[in-house]
């Protein structure tokens, strides 16, 4: 993932707002020739989750939809997800795992260490959806 350190700035301080509760969003950008995602901003959307907001998030189809198409409408596309994990590390959990459904997504976290981001890590999920593997984050 290539990103500014701004789009960076921005997850940091959603998951901060966010907390404690697990605070949720788009990556939208493009993907460049070597298949890299390249963030140029991110679209905050509400938590839907009704139950356990500071260990699960949701985001629905609807709100899918309507982030593609205003990346769209800019000659953008949604390249990825990002999420807090309030009080625990950037890594993702099995429910992050079980919930991911698009290869080739960056799937960003930042951990909230008592209401102050902490790490934040990036990850692509396996083709055969088996597993996360770290990506690098590399800003421009």
């Amino acid at each position: 993932m290539i990103a500014s350190p701004s789009v960076i700035q921005a997850i940091r301080d959603h998951g901060a707002s966010a907390y404690p509760e697990e605070g949720c969003g788009f990556l939208v950008g493009t993907v460049d020739d070597s298949g890299t995602n390249r963030v140029s901003r991110v679209r905050r959307v509400a938590n839907r989750n009704t139950e356990n907001r500071e260990r699960r998030y949701e985001i629905t189809p609807d709100d899918y939809r309507a982030a593609a198409e205003e990346a769209a409408g800019d000659g953008l596309d949604v390249v990825g997800f990002y999420h807090s994990h309030p009080d625990h590390p950037a890594e993702p959990s099995e429910t992050d795992l079980a919930d991911a459904t698009f290869p080739g997504y960056t799937y960003v976290i930042v951990s909230i260490d008592d209401g102050t981001p902490d790490d934040l890590t990036a990850w692509s999920l396996a083709p055969d959806r088996s597993r996360f593997q770290p990506e690098e984050v590399r800003l421009i």
